[in-house]
């Protein structure tokens, strides 16, 4: 794809597609998310594109300026997704853990798309808006600047690399999945004491646990942490 992008009030089709959908930004980006999920990051080319949405393939340059171009604009969609319908409560550790389970569940109902996106920065209406969202949560719970943008950083850097490795495994197809967690049961659990004492101690426990996300204790460490940090700054 190449710098064309047309403006706004130039750009819009009056003509529904053969499939009876008038282009929009929003189609294209929903679109492209679909066919992300279902082919992965091959599914990004006007060809694809311009089928499912029964255009012609160069209708798409008229709304973004090539590939990457429309990857910031999926990246900016699940982070919207992620803020939909978000309330925020006023105790900043419980809206800190609303927002990051919220992003970690958006980027794992979209894991192709997750591992594509979840390094991006596309400064976007949504990005820009959650940004603003979580820096305000944190100065209006009492954090001095300096350590409100370290928090916000460890935060988001935090909840978007379990999004992106969680959903690595998600997109893993089943057996695969299935045998790497399997290594837990048939590897871990069966070394005994004489060699692998703390394994073999814990291995129950390492069964169960590896089976799902850790990223929600993760989450709830660094909140403790950082409360812990905000603590002492009232105490100084």
């Amino acid at each position: 794809m190449t710098e064309r992008v047309v403006p706004e009030p130039q750009r819009r089709r009056r003509r529904p597609t053969k499939q009876g959908t008038v282009l929009s930004e929003q189609v294209i980006v929903e679109t492209a998310l679909r066919l992300i999920g279902q082919h992965g990051a091959a599914a990004l080319t006007v060809r694809r594109l311009g089928a499912a949405l029964g255009a012609d393939p160069s209708a798409v340059y008229r709304y973004f300026h090539n590939t990457d171009d429309l990857m910031l604009a999926v990246a900016d969609e699940l982070i919207g997704r992620a803020q939909h319908g978000l309330r925020l409560s006023g105790d900043w550790r419980a809206d800190l853990r609303e927002i990051g389970m919220r992003i970690h569940t958006a980027y794992q109902a979209h894991p192709q798309a997750a591992q594509l996106a979840a390094h991006r920065t596309t400064g976007r209406d949504n990005e820009t808006q959650a940004v603003e969202t979580i820096l305000g949560v944190l100065r209006s719970a009492g954090f001095p600047d300096p350590e409100a943008v370290r928090i916000y950083h460890a935060f988001v850097d935090q909840a978007l690399a379990f999004a992106a490795q969680d959903a690595a495994a998600l997109a893993l197809p089943a057996p695969a999945r299935a045998a790497d967690l399997a290594v837990w049961r048939l590897r871990y659990a069966r070394l005994g004491p004489d060699t692998h004492p703390h394994i073999a101690a814990t291995a129950d426990l390492l069964v169960s646990d590896m089976d799902r996300s850790g990223y929600p204790f993760a989450l709830d460490l660094l909140l403790e942490a950082a409360a812990t940090r905000l603590a002492a700054h009232h105490t100084g």
